[in-house]
């Protein structure tokens, strides 16, 4: 077995002598290994010198082209499509807030007027920036209360957000357009989806209720029991828990 010998130390007999030359051997095979190796990298690395640093520079390349992307196309588009919203969003919430001339008003926030844009342009000019995605759920909501649902559907489907309450509404505004058309099964996954979307006591409720009703109008009456009940038991101040009781009461009713 071998044993560590100190810095200096000679053998003193012939086995020692020879355990210590083998020793000696193996060394210098690891280190006349290592040396080699060390070399065929050098070598390696000289003959394709020109291929790593051409690599090099196309990662460099790509990384500044990115960012330059970003700071002199993206930012600007950002910016742009963020101020052309301005314009329509005004008629937007004059139409929510307004008892006659609602059409009109939408209208105006989908086309534009006097050479501003509406949410149309956004989405068609500024594709893939925030302001578009927006646009989208507006464009959406506005058919909606249009009653023209199928394009309704076509711009609310292509609104994502990760907002708990506009990703919520977006949701259940394409089960209130489904619903029109006369698709509730449609319907009714939209409501499910805008109440598993996020959990708050503004949209949740609300579209339990409306998953419950439609279920009920579908003949299922236990799936629309457990809509009802999540109301009662988890939003007992809601708006749509002051008649709970009722429609619980007709979703039990023949069971």
């Amino acid at each position: 077995m071998a044993t560590y010998k100190k810095r200096g130390y000679k053998p003193e007999t012939k086995e020692e002598k020879q355990e210590f030359e083998e020793q000696e051997s193996t060394t210098a095979e690891v280190f006349s290994s290592l040396d080699e190796g060390a070399s065929r990298s050098e070598e390696w690395v000289s003959k394709n010198q020109n291929y790593i640093l051409g690599a090099i520079g196309v990662i460099a390349i790509s990384v500044l082209g990115y960012l330059a992307y970003n700071q002199f196309v993206v930012k600007p588009k950002e910016t742009s499509a963020a101020n052309e919203m301005y314009y329509p969003q005004q008629y937007f919430d004059q139409a929510l807030a307004s008892t006659t001339a609602k059409d009109s008003l939408f209208t105006l926030a989908l086309e534009g007027a006097d050479g501003k844009y509406g949410f149309l342009d956004i989405i068609e000019e500024y594709s893939g920036t925030k302001a578009a995605n927006l646009a989208n759920y507006n464009a959406g909501m506005s058919y909606l209360n249009m009653n023209k649902y199928q394009e309704a559907i076509t711009y609310l489907e292509d609104f994502s957000s990760e907002d708990a309450i506009l990703g919520a509404l977006a949701k259940g505004g394409l089960g209130d357009a489904f619903m029109q058309l006369d698709q509730p099964s449609d319907a009714l996954g939209y409501y499910e989806a805008a109440v598993a979307h996020s959990e708050n006591e503004y949209t949740t409720p609300k579209f339990l209720y409306k998953a419950g009703v439609t279920a009920l109008e579908m003949g299922d009456k236990s799936k629309a029991l457990d809509f009802f009940e999540r109301i009662k038991s988890e939003f007992p101040k809601s708006e749509n828990a002051s008649s709970i009781n009722a429609f619980i009461g007709m979703a039990k009713s023949g069971e």
